[in-house]
């Protein structure tokens, strides 16, 4: 699984020009799932989301979680996040995973996320097309690979 986390005062996505998921605070996370992918890649994920400290402290400095903020999650499926580049200029996506395989682990992560935090998260619409818009704070984005863990 890979995922960019950014850390954002604000991002929705809206899906046939109604908003479908919108927070303030926190983070937007866009989720690409390949087709070895478990369950434990996202519990790793999950552990590694809640636990980021990307937020200022009072000293200004990137020490507090999202759990420590009480900021929120939106997750969008983004299985370009898998293109393939090597050969010439038009991306392949034969990393992805198919759709029996990608939307369960979507699904997984997103509720055990919504558990860890303890509160909902919110959500694109798998396979939709969206348009998703946010305030990037900082900047601040961060990528992350169960098959890179770093």
């Amino acid at each position: 699984m890979r995922i960019v986390i950014q850390r954002v005062s604000e991002a929705s996505v809206k899906i046939d020009g109604h908003i479908h998921g919108q927070i303030g605070k926190g983070y937007l996370i866009l989720m690409g799932v390949c087709d070895d992918d478990t369950e434990e890649d996202a519990e790793w994920l999950v552990k590694k989301v809640t636990a980021l400290r990307v937020f200022d402290d009072e000293q200004g400095v990137m020490n507090r979680s999202i759990m420590d903020v009480g900021g929120d999650c939106l997750v969008v499926s983004q299985f370009t996040l898998f293109a393939s580049y090597k050969k010439g200029n038009r991306p392949s996506w034969f990393k992805a995973a198919r759709h029996e395989i990608s939307v369960p682990l979507y699904n997984y992560f997103c509720r055990r996320l919504s558990q860890e935090m303890q509160r909902p998260v919110q959500t694109g619409e798998f396979g939709a097309d969206m348009k998703v818009s946010l305030v990037n704070d900082g900047p601040v984005t961060i990528c992350m690979d169960t098959k890179n863990k770093e």
